[in-house]
């Protein structure tokens, strides 16, 4: 059963924005394109299991895509949990081309594609740091103790790997292609076939996880020392993102194309709430649309169905659901 279904990850609807609000002049901007890729891959790798998950029986799993749950200043983001009376699975899935090389004994992760050589972040390390995590986590809750296992699976057909190294022979369970994954859980089953949460802790588990999943705005900001200034602020023309628009005839013109846009401004919320946070204020919003008339702020905040809260100038704005 799926318990929190799998939407575009919020980080990469960040990246897109920071791409949006980012000069491609800042030394950081093409970093920030690299890990959009790499995400965007990701996020395709991760629905193509999707049809492996459906050959999971209904009742018995728990199907969670795409969690970040509060670790600290940090975020831990898993692709997607699996939970089960009897044990838990954290997937971690990689949508890599060329051959992939886990070296046990120098804790490196290699790919190797058209000649090239790059290395990237540990996913063992990073599945263990999960693994404690979700151990910790049961135990602060005081779930009994149920096994937290971890896989990475490789989603592309046409990708290679190898795990090499001394402990080589620790890690190759814990690595598989996508065609293979239901082997992999076939194995945990017959390893952990003893129930240890009923069906009642299953469901308050699951019900924490969902009310855990956080959203983590400031962490790519953080992660690459941006700060809030740096960002283009402005109603973008939908046309032409380099051309800002200005308010017109109760609408949003673009000097440059000569045209005229009704709700350009649902877009630059959007970049708002995703990059500055979740709320915003009638001189935030005139300060960022560049508006100076704050009844037509108001008006156009008013417009976008947000909630209202709080009074007068301690008044702010909202997305009813997020992100929006």
């Amino acid at each position: 059963m799926v318990i929190k279904e799998r939407t575009k990850p919020l980080i990469l609807l960040i990246l897109e924005a920071l791409i949006r609000r980012l000069p491609p002049s800042h030394p950081k901007y093409q970093q920030i394109l690299e890990e959009h890729g790499r995400r965007q891959a990701g996020y395709i790798g991760e629905k193509s299991l999707d049809y492996y998950y459906r050959e999971l029986p209904h009742q018995k799993y728990m199907i969670l895509h795409d969690l970040n749950l509060p670790d600290g200043d940090y975020n831990c983001q898993i692709d997607t949990l699996l939970l089960t009376p009897e044990f838990a699975l954290a997937i971690d899935v990689k949508n890599m081309a060329g051959k992939l090389i886990f070296d046990t004994e120098n804790e490196q992760f290699i790919q190797i594609n058209n000649g090239n050589e790059k290395g990237y972040p540990y996913p063992i390390a990073q599945a263990e740091r999960h693994q404690k995590y979700l151990q910790k986590l049961l135990a602060a809750n005081h779930f009994p103790p149920l096994p937290v296992e971890y896989l990475v699976v490789i989603s592309n057909s046409y990708t290679s790997y190898a795990v090499t190294g001394k402990n080589a022979h620790k890690i190759k369970p814990r690595v598989c292609k996508a065609d293979v994954f239901l082997n992999k859980i076939t194995l945990l089953e017959k390893q952990y076939s003893k129930p240890l949460l009923t069906s009642k802790e299953l469901k308050k588990l699951c019900r924490l996880l969902v009310k855990m999943n956080t959203v983590p705005t400031s962490y790519v900001l953080n992660k690459y020392g941006i700060q809030k200034s740096d960002l283009l602020t402005g109603v973008h023309c939908p046309t032409n993102s380099n051309h800002s628009l200005i308010r017109k005839k109760q609408n949003w013109y673009c000097p440059s194309c000569d045209a005229f846009s009704k709700d350009s401004h649902i877009n630059a919320l959007k970049d708002y709430f995703l990059l500055f946070g979740p709320t915003i204020t009638n001189k935030q919003f005139r300060e960022f649309a560049h508006i100076k008339s704050r009844d037509v702020a108001k008006r156009i905040l008013l417009s976008c169905n947000l909630q209202c809260l709080g009074k007068y100038r301690a008044r702010y704005y909202a997305p009813k659901k997020f992100p929006w």
